[in-house]
């Protein structure tokens, strides 16, 4: 048994993969185990990560045969995962030294605590920026940090007691963004979530999955779609549904003025399906009546007439320079 179980999952992440594991090989908790998931990489990341668990036995390493996907992959992390507590690291991203000794003293200290997030700090060549929390306190109810987590108020790098990633495993729904619905409902059903004062560096760049131009940003509907339905089927009261349905609703008018830039990423034929399936699936009912009232925003009767409203808003953002 460990006292943490660090998940990663990595594809093609050679470029900063070492990085990332010599930051979890010199944590000064040294209980740890570190679950390394190669998601069927085709550069040298498992050669990488090989060469690590030959020098040091906390590192597990698991291959899969076919790229399926970070959700997918960090579930069968999970599935051998042997600490009291998991956390995952993207394969490009790196902690600081005592960032898991930081947490687990939160969570040993309080047995109603569920979730610590880490002290985020985003990175690029030009250098560390916080991430903007929009909340003063530093400790909140599973419940409230649940509602923050729906506009990411506050952010979803985290650990958790192992129990709740084995009851809540990663939402597989889709390759992309769905893992964000697993954190929400980790700190849902945490008694309380604390934030500890270990740094999570987040690297910033455009070869990441979730910020680079391709067919798979447009997972980030279905990834909602999904959690709207859980929040449904769990009872969540209709000031929460309209909290999440208001993200939903922006992120829509987002991601078709990313495709209008880009028609290259999708078929038409499929961007429209899939638009319209989310347009029909959002409560409007449930939408601020601030936001209907504004241009790109605006529900209309119909599919089409939203959806020539976007476009629109979109050429005239574009005609403004903005």
């Amino acid at each position: 048994m460990s006292k943490v179980t660090v998940l990663v999952a990595a594809y093609n992440a050679c470029k900063y993969l070492a990085e990332c594991l010599d930051s979890l090989a010199g944590q000064t908790l040294k209980d740890i185990q570190i679950v390394c998931i190669d998601d069927a990489s085709t550069d040298s990341t498992l050669d990488i990560i090989n060469e690590y668990a030959a020098a040091d036995s906390r590192f597990v390493v698991l291959h899969l045969s076919a790229n399926s996907g970070q959700a997918v992959a960090r579930n069968k992390g999970i599935q051998v995962a042997d600490g009291d507590y998991i956390a995952m690291v993207d394969a490009d991203d790196r902690l600081s030294a005592d960032a898991l000794e930081q947490a687990v003293s939160v969570l040993d200290s309080d047995k109603e605590t569920g979730s610590v997030l880490f002290n985020l700090v985003k990175f690029d060549e030009s250098g560390e920026t916080p991430y903007p929390m929009r909340t003063d306190k530093n400790e909140w109810s599973g419940q409230e940090a649940f509602e923050l987590s729906l506009d990411w108020s506050i952010h979803g790098l985290y650990v958790s007691r192992t129990e709740l990633f084995r009851r809540f495993p990663y939402d597989d729904t889709c390759r992309l963004f769905s893992d964000d619905n697993t954190t929400r409902l980790h700190y849902l059903n945490s008694g309380k979530v604390r934030i500890c004062q270990g740094v999570y560096y987040y690297r910033q760049h455009g070869e990441s999955m979730t910020n680079g131009i391709s067919v798979r940003r447009l997972d980030l509907l279905e990834a909602n779609t999904s959690m709207a339905r859980q929040l449904r089927d769990a009872g969540q009261e209709r000031r929460v549904l309209a909290m999440f349905e208001r993200e939903r609703w922006i992120n829509l008018t987002g991601i078709i003025g990313l495709w209008l830039n880009h028609k290259e990423i999708s078929n038409e034929n499929e961007a429209m399906e899939r638009f319209r399936k989310v347009w029909k699936d959002v409560d409007r009912s449930l939408l601020p009546a601030g936001l209907k009232l504004k241009l790109g925003y605006i529900p209309c009767v119909s599919f089409w007439a939203y959806f020539n409203q976007v476009k629109f808003y979109f050429v005239l953002r574009r005609f403004l320079g903005k």
